[in-house]
């Protein structure tokens, strides 16, 4: 096995609650963090070979690659949920072996997953000191307990999380405050966060990046995996690029600019990242005419065209993903009415939408795209107008194998085989095999509502070329996006939304983004 180092230098340490504030002049210098030659494999697919990673006490480091790049299994491998095939890890020179979570957290290693490790029945003081729970012969001491609890969250700003109230009546957002402090109570001196802003509001990232620099003022070292250009080059000082379980190289954000950055990611030149399409626009083939429905959809009237992308784009609360949600029949509409093909149609669940050829790929993926703990080909056979399923839905085994292997290929989703369970996969394949579904469902009309969020740059272009494909075989496509860049490289028309209503139309060389941040504040525009 050779020789890897993973070398912690400096750090921040929890006494009591309080922290120790190290210098980390001379820290800056030397790894805090250092991965050598690191290898993994999972069913003879190589995951990682050779991998190299370090970073700093005192910085915060952003570990970068598309989806199935090996960010996620080099960190694992970190904080010992997965145990290496080769390399090795050192800490403060010191050659150590972790191949359990424990071993991780005794060397003052952390990590926060996007689902985080919490007991939501219990209390936020013994989340916390979850540690110190049984220690005293069985007898639990509640007010040592809660003084250390208040002072580390007094410590980060939290003064009006109470430490007696149940976890699970939180926020998402003081939850992650709860593992961040439990993380220090454990004097935690790495701490790695996984997409740790994928479900905060722009407010609750404000807060958290504070954290984050008070952290990094105190000598811990931060890993920041994230696929956000914005959020990457605003809080972190390097990052170190993955590919094809490989490192790519490590560099100072201050001298690359965000093209650079993504080049280094996909292998290629930004230019690439749309692929051409060859626009046929046809006929009217969806029309809705004064749709209203809930308190967020309101006198909505727009068609779409074979062949067409059009894209909806707004503010948060603006109505684009209830628009949606209210033309595939999952939401209850209150007026309106829908045409295909010039004939009036009625959507009054999901079921009707699919039988008149409209599809949609929904903005939660894991909640309602994809079923995470059945594998790829149950999820690929799960599909409108099936050939797989029988009268009662069951699927016939076997027979769906080479045509769910045929989707997995034109889709590139990346895996092993396709009995791989979902869950396992990574954000952009498990996003490909929510899409598997649609691809040869006989939609007419398809809805992609957020179809590339948490997708790395070298997923985003594989779905790009999928809805590309599927608009010049004459489908209608409507793209919702948060992506203005997305909206400028993929779409014909642009129609913006405010306040539950269509605020403009925006087509051709007037796709800007000055216009739609224009339409969708409100405000007026000169071109």
């Amino acid at each position: 096995m050779s020789r890897t180092a993973v070398v912690i230098a400096g750090g921040c340490r929890s006494i009591g609650g309080s922290f120790k504030t190290v210098n980390t002049m001379n820290a800056m210098q030397e790894p805090a963090v250092e991965m050598l030659d690191i290898s993994k494999k999972f069913g003879g697919i190589s995951a990682l070979d050779s991998a190299r990673f370090s970073a700093r006490a005192g910085e915060i480091h952003a570990l970068m690659g598309e989806n199935g790049a090996g960010k996620s299994t080099l960190m694992k491998i970190l904080s010992g949920a997965y145990v290496r095939d080769a390399g090795g890890v050192t800490l403060n020179g010191q050659t150590v072996d972790i191949r359990k979570p424990g071993d991780a957290l005794k060397l003052g290693i952390s990590i926060i997953y996007q689902e985080f490790a919490l007991a939501a029945h219990l209390s936020v003081a013994e989340n916390i000191c979850i540690d110190d729970l049984g220690k005293s012969k069985g007898f639990v001491r509640w007010t040592d307990m809660r003084r250390k609890a208040r002072a580390i969250l007094d410590e980060l700003g939290f003064h009006d999380i109470d430490v007696r109230q149940p976890v699970g009546s939180l926020s998402v957002a003081y939850q992650q405050a709860v593992e961040i402090c439990k993380a220090l109570s454990r004097n935690a001196r790495v701490l790695i966060f996984d997409e740790p802003t994928a479900v905060l509001t722009s407010h609750e990232v404000e807060k958290l990046f504070r954290i984050l620099d008070e952290l990094r003022r105190k000598g811990v070292c931060i890993v920041y995996v994230s696929h956000r250009m914005d959020e990457i080059f605003r809080i972190c000082d390097r990052a170190t690029v993955l590919k094809d379980g490989k490192t790519v190289g490590t560099l100072d954000l201050a001298d690359v600019t965000e093209r650079g950055l993504i080049e280094m990611m996909i292998g290629r030149e930004l230019s690439d990242l749309f692929p051409a399409r060859q626009a046929r626009i046809g006929n009217v083939l969806l029309k809705v005419e004064h749709l209203c429905a809930g308190r967020l959809v309101r006198d909505v009237s727009f068609e779409v065209r074979a062949g067409e992308v059009l894209g909806f784009c707004g503010l948060v609360g603006a109505g684009r993903t209830e628009t949606m949600r209210a033309i595939f029949g999952a939401d209850r509409t209150t007026s309106g009415a829908l045409y295909l093909d010039g004939r009036q149609i009625h959507n009054r669940t999901p079921r009707d939408a699919i039988a008149n050829g409209i599809g949609l790929l929904p903005e939660d993926r894991k909640q309602q795209g994809v079923l995470l703990e059945m594998s790829i080909r149950v999820n690929g056979a799960l599909r409108p107008n099936s050939p797989y399923t029988g009268r009662m839905g069951w699927i016939a085994n076997g027979r769906e194998a080479q045509g769910i292997e045929a989707l997995r290929k034109q889709l590139a989703v990346k895996t092993h085989s396709i009995e791989q369970l979902v869950g396992d996969l990574s954000g952009g394949n498990q996003q490909k095999v929510a899409l598997m579904k649609w691809v040869d469902a006989g939609c007419r009309v398809l809805i992609l509502d957020e179809p590339t969020r948490g997708v790395d740059v070298g997923a985003k272009t594989e779905i790009y070329r999928v809805i590309n494909d599927l608009a010049e075989q004459g489908v209608a496509i409507i793209m919702v996006s948060s992506e203005m860049i997305e909206i400028i490289g993929m779409c014909d028309r642009v129609l913006v939304m405010r306040e539950g209503a269509i605020a403009g139309e925006l087509a051709g060389e007037r796709i800007k983004e000055q216009a739609m941040i224009c339409l969708a504040m409100g405000v007026e525009h000169h071109e």
